[in-house]
């Protein structure tokens, strides 16, 4: 097991790169120890977050997709750090999970990837296919649920960034991120700093995965965001404890 590090030193954003590791695969299994009316309550609760999030990039999706070239945060910050964390990618195929209007997408096909992106979005996903002119392949599918639509070890690259924070628990999309890819595949990760989080949203108890909310004022008209905060042994021991190893960390 190889595990490099390095932080970014503003402790805002991380970006990471993680190799699968097939021969230290663990298998775990989940004791459900809520009861029926418990586990209906949250599942019923994170529909309803899902729906305000989709409802939230659907109505800034447009103004997004104007800006996402040059804002200062994704043209200068989490693009380029996420993107040197990338191997060269000439005819690698890429999964793009997540990949909102496309821009990622656009970058690694001028490189030479073959890409296939997906955003529960769907105006976000018709936004890639405009950008991309018919290169690549987008639909739309929620990153939580099983990406059926990928085959077994079919992918050399999965690239997710700013995205997984909209999910409460990683586990399940951290296992299908593995099983699309190939044997020494590489995911790669773009999240916002944990301790950043933490102390943005003013949290009372950092070990907590807990629902934020968040009034987005650079996409028109001011919008809502709901996503989930987590301490940072949330964010590393889902992909720990399935299959992968922490390769690098920017």
């Amino acid at each position: 097991m190889r595990i490099t590090t390095g932080y970014n030193s503003g402790f805002h954003q991380a970006g990471w790169r993680a190799i699968t590791n097939f021969l230290s695969k663990k298998l775990s299994i989940a004791n459900l120890k809520s009861g029926s009316k418990q586990l209906k309550t949250t599942l019923t609760t994170n529909k309803m977050i899902k729906e305000k999030i989709i409802s939230a990039y659907e109505l800034m999706a447009d103004k997004y997709n104007e800006l996402i070239d040059h804002k200062p945060h994704n043209a200068y910050y989490d693009r380029p750090n996420t993107l040197q964390l990338l191997p060269d990618v000439n005819g690698k195929i890429i999964l793009d999970a997540a990949c909102g209007p496309g821009k990622y997408a656009e970058i690694l096909i001028d490189k030479g990837a073959i890409v296939k992106g997906f955003d529960i979005s769907p105006k976000m996903v018709e936004l890639a296919i405009l950008r991309n002119h018919k290169k690549g392949e987008f639909f739309v599918h929620d990153l939580s649920t099983s990406f059926s639509m990928i085959e077994d070890h079919s992918c050399d690259i999965v690239l997710c960034a700013l995205a997984l924070h909209y999910i409460e628990d990683w586990t399940f999309t951290i296992k299908e991120f593995h099983r699309v890819l190939k044997n020494k595949g590489i995911l790669v990760i773009s999240i916002e700093h944990p301790f950043y989080d933490y102390n943005f949203f003013k949290s009372k108890e950092y070990f907590k995965v807990e629902n934020v909310k968040c009034t987005w004022k650079g996409f028109g008209q001011p919008v809502e965001v709901n996503s989930f905060r987590r301490p940072l042994s949330e964010c590393i021991t889902p992909l720990t404890d399935n299959g992968f190893y922490i390769d690098k960390i920017s």
